[in-house]
């Protein structure tokens, strides 16, 4: 899963088991995993059709949505990745991540593009209560959609706490296993363009280029990665390793076995991953844009995202500097404490609840 599924698995999980006097019905718009099924007050409900494309989204939500919530006499309406129907007159709750779409059009194909701004607008202002997962994004909703700030809850992700500092041996064994036994550089992330994995790259590359070549370069991702193995066109290729999808288990060790870990999108709703690495005791270079230096606070080092050479510094300065290391590594557990997924779904819930008063 990536952020939305973590953010729906985590928050879902916690309302569902710590409210046994509400009976809850999870819409599925395909045959579902049974782990989603928290509790004995949860009961799924397979509705078609797939919802795998923009026109099909509007039929699910407005028809398939609305069909359900009646039969089954529901008094309100979660949708935790900003979706709502529009035919329905019970409250409804969204989460809106981000809105990338409105900063880089060019990320998206057209098709969802369209969808996105000729609807989200309007849901924002449908949705009886809006929550989002940064400051940041509560800003951008309310500037880009003029949406009354009492209306919107931040409720910050977390990180589970399967990421964790580990022992030098363990970082031996890690390193053996992805990276041919040397330090390494970690990026984790989804195959998209905000990622911004092509200047990492380029970073990387001129990093090299320089005589920094005791560094491995692993790229975490689905497996969809492994197209890209045979693209890049950088001198170091034979230094990039691309893992494709890891387990929760694996990710938790290859994350905290990382000596530097990157993360330089251009545009970020939250950034779990980076959470990830500094709840697990790695010194971390990340991007100083969007709502990432609200979750780094001071416990990571700043670049910027457009630029090569500025990612090429930061990755030096963290792979000499000794007592900048040593620094990053002490607050980054500690900031880390400031997000939880308990707080998250306490705020999803008190959202829900000043929806229904």
């Amino acid at each position: 899963m990536e952020g939305f599924g973590w953010y729906t698995f985590e928050n879902l999980k916690r309302i569902v088991t710590q409210h046994p006097e509400h009976e809850f019905f999870f819409f599925f718009d395909r045959q579902y995993d049974p782990k989603f099924v928290f509790a004995d007050n949860v009961t799924p409900v397979v509705v078609h059709p797939q919802a795998r494309h923009p026109e099909l989204y509007k039929i699910w939500f407005n028809y398939s949505v609305t069909r359900a919530i009646k039969k089954y006499k529901c008094d309100a309406f979660i949708s935790p990745d900003g979706y709502l129907s529009l035919r329905t007159k019970v409250p409804q709750l969204i989460v809106m991540h981000d809105l990338n779409f409105e900063h880089n059009p060019q990320d998206l194909p057209k098709s969802a593009l369209n969808y996105y701004k000729k609807y989200f607008p309007i849901f924002a202002q449908r949705a009886k209560r809006i929550v989002t997962v940064s400051e940041f994004s509560k800003q951008d909703i309310i500037q880009q959609y003029h949406i009354a700030p009492h209306k919107i809850d931040v409720g910050h992700n977390g990180a589970s706490p399967v990421f964790k500092p580990i022992s030098e041996e363990d970082k031996e064994i890690v390193k053996q296993k992805f990276s041919k036994g040397k330090n390494y550089i970690l990026f984790v992330g989804a195959l998209s363009p905000r990622k911004n994995l092509g200047r990492l790259i380029a970073a990387f590359d001129a990093l090299h280029q320089e005589g920094h070549n005791d560094l491995e370069l692993v790229i975490v991702g689905e497996d969809l990665f492994k197209s890209m193995e045979t693209k890049i066109e950088a001198s170091t290729k034979v230094h990039i390793h691309f893992t494709g999808h890891l387990s929760q288990t694996d990710l938790a060790q290859v994350v905290a076995g990382a000596h530097i870990f990157a993360f330089v999108p251009y545009f970020e709703g939250f950034g779990i991953p980076l959470l990830e690495a500094m709840q697990s005791g790695v010194p971390c270079l990340a991007a100083n844009a969007t709502s990432l230096p609200e979750v780094g606070g001071d416990a990571v080092l700043y670049c910027d995202p457009y630029d090569v050479i500025s990612i090429k510094e930061g990755l030096i300065r963290l792979k000499e500097d000794k007592t900048l290391r040593s620094t990053l590594k002490e607050k980054g557990p500690q900031r880390a404490l400031n997000f939880s997924w308990d707080k998250s779904a306490e705020v999803l819930w008190s959202a829900f609840l000043k929806m229904m008063d």
